[in-house]
């Protein structure tokens, strides 16, 4: 869970790890997400992919910016883990209590994993030799 380490601007919120996942091509999700969430004033900080079907991403983002981060994940197509989903009700919640603009500018290190996952059909599994289960 992420908790506020002060009133001080300059300190930091602690990082927040959300796993999602995606039946589209990486091809088709990854450069929409990527402009939205440079559009709702995240910065990508890294992106790197952990296997041929994983990709992690390390954005930053003000804390005054996460609901609309929320938003832009959710519209890009990605769905998430129940406890992705409640880690970031947490934060908007959090938000919404914050009247400091000081507190609102505070930044949030979000690590997103996101699998693009392939529906199995017949025929692929035709294809790799498979027998169905």
């Amino acid at each position: 869970m992420t908790k506020i380490q002060g009133r001080n601007p300059q300190q930091a919120m602690s990082s927040l790890n959300i796993q999602g996942f995606s039946y589209d091509e990486r091809s088709g999700v990854l450069p929409g997400l990527l402009a939205s969430l440079a559009d709702c004033g995240g910065w990508v900080l890294d992106r790197r992919a952990l296997s041929s079907r994983t990709m992690e991403l390390r954005v930053e983002v003000q804390l005054r910016s996460i609901l609309d981060l929320y938003g832009t994940i959710v519209a890009a197509g990605l769905e998430l883990t129940r406890s992705s989903h409640m880690a970031l009700t947490d934060l908007c919640t959090c938000r919404r209590n914050l009247t400091a603009m000081s507190d609102l500018g505070q930044v949030v290190t979000v690590r997103m994993e996101i699998s693009f996952l392939e529906e199995i059909t017949l025929h692929s599994l035709l294809e790799s030799g498979s027998a169905p289960a």
